[in-house]
Parts: structure tokens; C-alpha cells; sequence
């Protein structure tokens, strides 16, 4: 089966995070949020996956490759040229991101599921898509209800008794949404759908193809199914991520490393002081960090690998990129510490005015003598 995964975006409600990254390729738990992705579709037997790429390509590209980790073909639609030597993304939007790929080679020869690369699920899509053919629709989307005050987020569905759509509206304000049922952009496609997104000009899923869809007459229905929808639009949400996921609220996702003590997981060659630091579960601490006597650590919280806790460092329900450094005065509260950066869970900077947080030390920046598995330098 053929399925298409959108990660030309440029995650612009994500800065600074995709500023150095893709929105697929941050990290949740320790691997990229699209990897997730690529293993559920595996495991309901999608095992042809296009993805359409543009912002920082390269990122994307090299670490899934052909797929075959995986046990899937994965392909790659580059959506951008090359100017001046320099690589210059152009993204045609979600659905001409589809016709591209449809009028290269006519990849979609039968029914196609297509998934944004932001989010985690554990939806049966083997059920969604037999779903979606007993209803005869031409295209479907998942849907599911969120608080009322949200939906100014989401694309409104608005649908009768029997899933058929009759409306939708692109991220309304609350006043104006007529539904508290929004899309999770998970979708499925008949290839007859592509004939309504015109060739190479910029045209979306939600704001352009689905309108068509309506009003071309065709069957359109939204599935409604139980399930975990785990959306990275924003950072808040991002930081949502990781703290439900510590909580083991994705049926399938699996701390790793080795639990030490019950909600305490580290990594290979970690060294800690045991006897005089604060652990209050689930904490996750990487392979090669060290946490010095009298630092404080409250989860959920994320330490990558290669990072030093100083004494007297306060850390609380935060997520720690790989090789950050906190120094002794430093308190992290609902935060995210990655390269130069610290934001708060809202994506706020938290500024560093008295040098109480020496957050960032990248060993790969220290001289040779000082790198011993962990940053030394300041």
C-alpha cells in the first residue's frame, strides 16, 4: 500500500527549533517525531512512502534514506532548485505537493493514505482506510474533537449523522466555527481527487482541495475512530509531546535505555551521583551525561546525551538537547535548552541577564584535552 508523508514545511510556529532543524526531524523522546510515523505506517503494511521535502531537506533525507530500516521503500520529492549553488526551497503547498509527485512518475495508482510529518498516532489505519471505502467517498479525513476554545488551530469539520462533510473551515475564529470536530491531517485520497489540484502552482489540502472537493459534488467523509493524536504545530505543543509521552500516554512508544530506579532511565556510561541528587520520575538521562551532587531534577524531564548538571542546577518537567550544560545557579523550569537556545514552553526566550544559567557547552567546541565523553568547557 502507498502512502505519502508532507514535510515540506517550514514549521514556522516551531522556531527557533526549526531554525536548525525540519519540523519531522525534532526529536521526541530521543528519535525524530516523523520516525514514529514510518514505523506505524510499516506496521499496518504501508510499505511505499513518498515524502515531499523542501525546508532543510538534506536533514530528512539522509537520516531515512531508502527506508530500509524500516522495512518500507521511502522516496523523496524535492521541492526547491538550486541557485548560486546555494539549495533554495520552493514548497507548492499539501496537496501540490501531491499533484508533483502524481505528474513525475503517477505514483498514486490506487487509494493513498497522506500524514503530516509533525504529528504522533496510534490510530488503526487499517481500519480508517476499509473505513473509508465502505463509504464510497473519493476522500476522507480523520477527525476528532477538541475544546471549543482551540479550534481557531485546526480545520473545522462540519458533517452530518453519517461522517459525509458539508463544510469545512480553515482554522475559523471560535466565534465563527461551526464544529468542535477538527482535522488531524491524516487523510485518504482516491487518485481521481488529484484532478482537482491544478499542476505546479501552490494549492493545500485544506484551504484549496478540500473547497474543490465540496464543490464538485464529490463524496467527502470524515472517520471518526478512537485514538491518540499528538499534534507538534507549536512548541507548547511540542513540549506537550514529550511530557505525555514520558507519561506513557502513546500505547506503543517505549522509554528507553535501562530503568535503574522505578521512572529513572539512563543511557549507556552515565555518571551520576546517586547518593546526593534529587530524582523525582520519569527522568531520562542520555548516554555519557553526568548529574553532579546536589543538582535537583524533577520529570518529566528529557536530558539528552553528552549533557553536565552541575551542583545546585534546578531542572523541572524540561527537555535538554544533547550536549547542554547547566552550571550550578541555573534553574530550568518548563523549558527547552537546545544549541545557544532556552525557551520557555510557550517558545518565549528565558534570557540569561546574570549568568545564573550556563546552559550551553557543545564538547565538539572544546579543546581536545577537555572532552572526556561530556562537555567541560563554558
Amino acid at each position: 500500500m502507498k502512502a505519502m508523508i508532507l514535510a515540506a514545511g517550514k514549521g514556522t510556529r516551531v522556531r527557533p527549533l526549526t531554525q536548525v532543524l525540519p519540523k519531522p526531524m525534532i526529536p521526541v523522546l530521543g528519535k525524530p517525531v516523523m520516525e514514529y510515523l514510518v514505523e506505524e505506517l510499516a506496521r499496518h503494511g504501508f510499505n511505499q512512502v513518498m515524502v515531499n521535502t523542501s525546508h532543510l531537506a538534506t536533514n530528512i533525507e539522509s537520516y531515512f534514506n531508502d527506508g530500509r530500516r524500516w522495512g518500507v521503500e521511502i522516496g523523496y520529492s524535492f521541492e526547491g532548485c538550486i541557485q548560486d549553488g546555494e539549495v533554495v526551497a520552493q514548497p507548492v503547498g499539501s496537496a501540490g505537493g501531491m499533484r508533483r509527485i502524481q505528474d513525475f512518475g503517477g505514483f498514486f495508482d490506487d487509494t493513498f493514505l497522506v500524514v503530516c510529518g509533525d504529528a504522533l498516532i496510534d490510530l488503526d489505519l487499517t481500519t480508517a482506510i476499509r473505513r473509508h471505502w465502505q463509504s464510497g467517498a473519493v476522500a476522507s479525513l480523520v477527525a476528532t474533537r477538541v475544546e471549543r476554545s482551540q479550534v481557531s488551530n485546526y480545520g473545522v469539520v462540519v458533517c452530518d449523522e453519517r461522517g459525509r462533510i458539508s463544510e469545512f473551515q480553515e482554522k475559523p475564529s471560535v466565534e465563527e466555527a461551526r464544529s468542535d470536530l477538527v482535522n488531524t491531517g491524516i487523510y485518504i485520497f482516491e487518485p481521481s481527487a488529484l484532478e482537482l489540484v491544478p499542476p505546479g502552482v501552490d494549492f493545500d489540502i485544506g484551504r484549496d482541495l478540500f473547497p474543490a472537493i465540496l464543490a464538485a459534488g464529490l463524496p467527502f467523509h470524515a472517520i471518526d475512530l478512537p485514538f491518540t493524536w499528538i499534534d507538534i504545530g507549536r512548541l507548547s505543543d511540542y513540549w506537550d509531546a514529550n511530557q505525555r509521552l514520558m507519561r506513557g500516554h502513546l500505547n506503543f512508544v517505549r522509554m528507553p535505555g535501562t530503568e535503574v530506579f522505578p521512572g529513572v532511565w539512563c543511557g549507556l556510561n552515565v555518571k551520576v551521583d546517586w547518593d546526593d541528587v534529587r530524582l523525582e520520575g520519569p527522568v531520562y538521562i542520555g548516554a555519557g551525561s553526568n548529574i553532579m551532587g546536589g543538582a535537583e531534577i524533577l520529570g518529566p524531564t528529557w536530558i539528552g546525551h553528552g549533557c553536565v548538571i552541575e551542583g545546585g542546577a534546578r531542572v523541572r518537567r524540561s527537555i535538554l538537547f544533547e550536549y547542554s550544560r547547566l552550571g550550578g545557579r541555573a534553574h530550568v523550569d518548563e523549558a527547552v535548552v537546545f544549541g545557544r537556545n532556552c525557551v520557555d514552553k510557550e517558545g518565549n526566550p528565558v534570557h540569561d541577564g546574570d549568568r545564573e544559567l550556563d546552559w550551553v557547552t557543545d564538547s565538539r567546541d572544546a579543546p581536545e584535552e577537555s572532552r572526556a565523553g561530556a562537555p567541560t568547557a563554558r
